[in-house]
């Protein structure tokens, strides 16, 4: 089974770091104002990106990880990994 470090922007431009086995779930019930305090306040506007990890504990070291960056460093991340999954192969 497969964890996910997960990006979401908030409304207002925040982003809240987050560690889940179902993302989309996840994100729904942070959408619904049930998931972390911070998104209760801070309500999602998109899932900005969600990196899969083999395992609770690597999802967690990547959480720490991605963490510890600055909003601009997990942005640029964020949309590489965005153009990395809809660049096709050669």
């Amino acid at each position: 089974m497969s964890w996910f470090v997960y990006v979401i922007e908030c409304r207002d431009g925040s982003l809240y770091t987050g560690i889940a086995v179902d993302v989309a779930k996840r994100y729904a019930t942070h959408a619904a104002g049930k998931g972390a305090r911070y998104t209760r306040s801070h309500p999602p506007a998109r899932l900005l990106a969600a990196f899969a990890h083999p395992d609770r504990s690597s999802a967690l070291k990547g959480e720490h990880a991605m963490r510890q960056l600055s909003a601009d460093a997990k942005r640029k991340l964020c949309a590489q990994a965005a153009s990395a999954a809809t660049t096709p192969e050669r």
